[in-house]
């Protein structure tokens, strides 16, 4: 079987939809999010919880960090990352632009491709867009995302015209690249390209009628929540979903909050991924169904309630802030473990409660209020 994406009901006042996108390793219902799995691992995350608790359809790793370790000589010799990791549903790899663009001084952007230096050891590597397409084929990545230059925000007009044209150069090698190569493992692999342009709307324009032409099975936009305002992605997002065909799923990169989620869904986006939910994890910040906590803070001292009752985790409806927040002052690693949990399966529950609102045609009614329930702190 090949990717197949079918539309099962629109919302009558937005752009909001729910779908299911059909892999050879598993249906994705959509709207869905997708827990990031850097070096081949949810942090802090058992697979036994990312499938049964968090109940993730998807996960993503990353081409830049699985490269430089453990190389594609361990990956390729455990049967791909599916073997090496154990992970069995649908896997999808960024390339590496982001994490090259982020290394700075660190990188030389050519025609060619990038020369960088590794973050672990200062060795010098160069990604083309031939490359990166070999190396998520060795990754065994069952979305392999092109290779292409996000640019920072704010970026002059002139070099995101440049960046744009050089994006597109790229998408076309990496088009003909993959191409010419065999799936690895014995499973379909598909390519999906990225729509850039920064925050200027006649070169978003332009980029998604250059991504819609290539009919991928899959339409990515990147290069948004780069740090501009809230209205900006969602401009840009507008014009993009507007162009992107219809009957394929739309891929909005590295986004977001709860309603950057919710207000992308009613533009038409399809697909999140972000590290946000395990990274503000990490620090103590919980997603809830009442809003954000910050489980550090002294007034949940002698709050014996529960973390979120409503939570699908079954640790968070255990264990009690109070518990949570003494885990985190003590600095145990059980504390990361719960809070990480409670933001995975809140982000998961989110994307089925849209899924849920669209279905019952009451999508736009329920929207301004859940952001503003989602958003508030506690």
């Amino acid at each position: 079987m090949e990717f197949v994406f079918d539309i099962e009901k629109k919302d009558e006042k937005s752009r909001a939809r729910i779908g299911k996108l059909k892999t050879p390793r598993g249906v994705i219902h959509t709207p869905v999010f997708m827990p990031v799995g850097t070096v081949g691992t949810v942090k802090g995350v058992h697979l036994e919880e990312l499938e049964e608790v968090v109940e993730a359809e998807i996960i993503l790793a990353n081409t830049y960090h699985l490269y430089l370790r453990p190389g594609m000589e361990v990956i390729e010799s455990a049967g791909g990352i599916h073997q090496f990791n154990s992970w069995k549903k649908p896997m999808l790899t960024d390339s590496g632009g982001f994490q090259v663009y982020s290394l700075g001084a660190n990188r030389k952007i050519m025609e060619e491709g990038v020369e960088f230096r590794s973050h672990l050891d200062g060795s010098k590597h160069m990604f083309t867009p031939e490359s990166v397409v070999d190396i998520q084929r060795k990754i065994g990545a069952d979305i392999i995302m092109a290779f292409d230059e996000c640019m920072p925000y704010p970026c002059e007009r002139g070099y995101a015209e440049k960046s744009v044209e050089l994006t597109h150069r790229w998408l076309d090698r990496c088009i003909d690249k993959f191409e010419k190569t065999e799936p690895r493992y014995g499973c379909s692999q598909t390519l999906a390209p990225i729509v850039q342009g920064s925050m200027y709307s006649d070169l978003r324009q332009k980029s998604a009628e250059y991504i819609a032409d290539v009919d991928a099975d899959v339409n990515a936009i990147g290069g948004l929540s780069v740090g501009e305002p809230d209205e900006v992605m969602y401009e840009m997002c507008s014009i993009v979903t507007g162009i992107l065909p219809e009957l394929k799923p739309r891929y909005l990169m590295g986004v977001g909050t709860p309603a950057n989620l919710i207000e992308n869904v009613a533009l038409g986006i399809d697909m999140f991924d972000c590290v946000l939910p395990t990274r503000n994890a990490r620090h103590g910040m919980l997603f809830t169904h009442e809003g954000i906590i910050n489980i550090r803070n002294e007034k949940w001292k002698n709050d014996f309630s529960s973390i979120d009752p409503q939570s699908s985790a079954p640790t968070s409806r255990r264990h009690s802030k109070a518990y949570l927040r003494h885990l985190f002052l003590s600095k145990e690693l059980l504390g990361a473990q719960i809070a990480s949990l409670q933001n995975l399966s809140f982000y998961m529950d989110l994307v089925r409660i849209m899924q849920n609102e669209i279905r019952k045609g009451t999508f736009s009614s329920w929207k301004d209020k859940a952001i503003v329930q989602y958003s508030q702190r506690l």
